[in-house]
């Protein structure tokens, strides 16, 4: 492989180490899996699959899957330090938001310094990604965030910043600070974003004008949207448990939410976005599928499978959201409402939680559908010449199996863990 030099002059042989590797199984994820396959390896850059072109033996894994780097689309990992999610399975939202509050504020109070504290808590969160096969995460990042959290440092992703905001003359300042973490100097492999928070917590113009900037910027923008039956409840009446806990908090403002507004009002504004991921989603009714469906290469349903158990809402229509054309990617959410940040474990729930859900969709979800999501499939996601060499590395049982995702996704417990390829012992 050579660097092109300049206009007239030669091409100039590319230094970077030329090496190979062999795996029981590499799952490339855009084609169909390769027994004993082979990945060459260039610099950081794959150069080539399913042959060794090192020149030189390839370093044996052994009995373990090869993968592209997980992409976990959404997480928050200010509370990455949580030894537990707060509440107890079953908690309510507006009950939950409570406890989030009240962890916030004791946070503030005993913390000698907060923003150290939060700096600890997101860069233990990036390292508990990083430990867990992730390469690229989808980050929300309340303010005052703290750039030397996203350093050149795998892993890489999109920091979204979080706005919050339902009271009209809060729209002009969160759009100052909109723009101004659009034009921070994020470092390596981490990009910018924005995440109007939810539908009863963001002023509708202020939505109106952040979509817009996303158009402007080519941004990408994340939101919760239709996460549980209280939010519905909120928006057709004005009433119920979510409207009292914002009231508690003083950040109702009816005015602000027409009433009858539906989910897939909201995701019809999102549409408008360079890029779109919608969260959770689960309780879109039809008329959403049907815009994020015609909209897929730019719009994106996050799936959080865990946090959606511990919550216990209904049973989450996947098969029926891929059939309809809908792109899912996976998140963990935080340590709020999930025992850890460990994207292959949401994987593996989906494959035992949908077995009506084909392997190979559930392997992609979590991989190149994360990376379309956030728009960076022209680096991550798949093994593919000229991609990032960000790999996963799975553990596989010894034996056969005609369905190679048997063995990566319903084999034994013990083998629930995705590690980066730097972790493998040599």
């Amino acid at each position: 492989m050579s660097r092109p030099g300049r206009e007239g002059e030669a091409a100039v042989p590319d230094p970077s180490p030329l090496w190979a590797l062999r795996a029981r199984w590499v799952f490339p994820v855009d084609q169909p899996p390769l027994r004993d396959g082979l990945l060459t390896i260039q610099g950081d850059t794959i150069l080539s699959i399913g042959r060794n072109d090192s020149g030189r033996p390839p370093r044996d894994l052994g009995c373990v899957a090869l993968l592209p780097g997980l992409v976990n689309a959404h997480t928050h990992l200010e509370f990455s330090t949580l030894s537990e999610p707060l509440g107890a399975p079953g908690t309510r939202l507006p009950d939950w938001i409570g406890l989030v509050v009240a962890w916030r504020r004791q946070v503030l109070e005993e913390a000698a310094d907060a923003a150290a504290e939060r700096l600890a808590a997101v860069l233990q969160g990036l390292d508990e990604c990083r430990r867990c096969g992730v390469t690229c995460v989808g980050e929300i990042a309340t303010g005052p965030w703290d750039l030397r959290a996203y350093s050149a440092s795998p892993p890489g992703g999109t920091v979204f910043h979080e706005l919050l905001g339902l009271a009209e003359e809060r729209i002009q300042p969160l759009l100052e600070q909109a723009r101004r973490h659009l034009d921070a100097n994020l470092s390596g492999n981490w990009r910018a974003g924005l995440s109007p928070h939810a539908p009863y917590t963001v002023h509708p113009e202020l939505l109106r004008q952040v979509v817009r900037l996303s158009a402007e910027r080519r941004v990408p923008l994340a939101m919760h949207v239709a996460e549980t039956i209280e939010e519905l409840e909120l928006l057709a009446s004005h009433s119920g448990s979510l409207v009292e806990r914002l009231k508690q908090l003083d950040a109702w403002h009816p005015a602000a939410v027409p009433r009858g507004i539906e989910p897939a009002d909201y995701v019809r504004m999102l549409a408008d976005a360079h890029r779109a991921l919608i969260v959770h989603g689960n309780y879109l009714d039809h008329r959403a599928w049907e815009v994020l469906a015609r909209r897929r290469k730019t719009m994106s349903l996050v799936y959080c499978p865990r946090t959606h158990a511990r919550f216990e809402h209904g049973a989450y229509p996947l098969a029926e959201l891929l059939a309809a054309g809908v792109r899912v990617a996976v998140g963990t959410d935080s340590r709020a409402s999930n025992p850890d940040l460990n994207l292959w474990r949401e994987l593996r729930f989906v494959a035992q939680r949908h077995p009506d859900v084909p392997p190979e969709q559930v392997l992609r979800m979590g991989t190149l559908s994360g990376a379309e999501a956030l728009g960076l499939a022209e680096c991550a996601g798949s093994l593919r010449p000229g991609k990032r060499a960000d790999l996963a590395v799975v553990e596989l049982p010894d034996g056969h199996a005609d369905d190679p995702y048997e063995l990566l996704l319903h084999c034994s417990s013990g083998y629930n863990t995705a590690i980066p390829l730097h972790d493998v012992p040599a």
